[in-house]
């Protein structure tokens, strides 16, 4: 799995530390920065060059920043449904990005794919989680990290498991209040990931403190607990990731055994947004989550 969710091994830094590594186990993946998506930023530049413009120029009339433009250009940075429409009218591409992108958008690798979400999610100015699995990486403790990528096969060797941990404590960085703006988020666990017990007792204890102590200290951040029992469940499909960037878009993350995908589509990510709404609902509130979390550590 990759680490959209952040879990190491097992949804996380697992195969996703294959993101790391550049591909995943089978080989088969993109590499570290995608020859395609390079490729298609070449194509818009070409285009835009034909047409005389600047990258500011053309970041004018796309309402988009210079910034995202030249990340396009430059492989950088997956490019928007949105994006792609505006930059082809203004370009007059006979239609040659919007089918260029649908193609980057079948791809396999979930080493690239786990890239682009991670650049996305740097900068993103909400992010919602949900996941049953474990706990959200930006969530873990190194204890919880390490114990979970000693879970699922294959085992790494030791540089290979330190290098999946510090990814995943270097990623935390992202829950601080003073970046400008502080991200919001969401994160919607079950339950019956923190009954798991995952590493042992110990392990746990200091997992359940971890997540109190980041919600008492950020108020960036809110977390909820799914209920063990749930007749009336949205998260049915498996978990899911939803991400606002500055400019308001909105991208979706779903990863699973040796995969991942990141989803631009619109119909998808209402979808998705619907799913996660119901989810809330469904969820224990903030405050009454915080209260479970604190007798769950107490009850240890």
């Amino acid at each position: 799995m990759a680490d959209g969710s952040g879990v190491v091994g097992g949804a996380g830094v697992s195969t996703a530390a294959t993101s790391l590594a550049g591909t995943p186990p089978g080989g088969g993946g993109e590499p570290e920065v995608s020859d395609s998506l390079k490729t298609f930023g070449a194509v818009v530049k070409g285009f835009r060059k034909r047409a005389g413009l600047t990258q500011e120029e053309l970041a004018e009339q796309v309402r988009y920043s210079v910034q995202t433009v030249a990340s396009v250009e430059q492989g950088r940075r997956f490019p928007t449904l949105e994006y792609v429409r505006r930059a082809e009218a203004v370009l007059d591409a006979a239609g040659i990005l919007s089918g260029a992108v649908q193609h980057l958008s079948r791809q396999p690798g979930l080493a690239s794919w786990f890239r682009q979400w991670a650049k996305l999610e740097a900068t993103a100015i909400s992010l919602y989680t949900y996941e049953c699995r474990v706990m959200p990486g930006l969530l873990q403790t190194e204890a919880y990290a390490r114990a979970v990528s000693l879970n699922v096969p294959p085992v790494p060797d030791r540089d290979e498991l330190d290098q999946r941990i510090a990814a995943r404590l270097a990623r935390q960085e992202l829950l601080s209040v003073t970046r400008k703006p502080p991200t919001a988020f969401t994160f919607i666990v079950e339950e019956a990931v923190l009954m798991r017990d995952t590493g042992g007792a110990e392990v746990t204890r200091g997992l359940l403190d971890h997540v109190v102590g980041v919600v008492e200290r950020h108020w960036n951040v809110e977390v909820q607990v799914m209920p063990l029992r749930q007749p009336v469940h949205a998260g049915m499909d498996g978990p899911l990731q939803l991400l606002e960037t500055p400019e308001n878009e909105w991208f979706g993350y779903s990863e699973g055994q040796e995969n991942g995908r990141l989803i631009t589509a619109r119909k998808e990510i209402s979808i998705l947004q619907q799913r996660y709404a119901k989810l809330r609902s469904q969820a224990v509130t903030p405050a009454d989550s915080l209260s479970l979390l604190k007798r769950m550590r107490g009850a240890l």
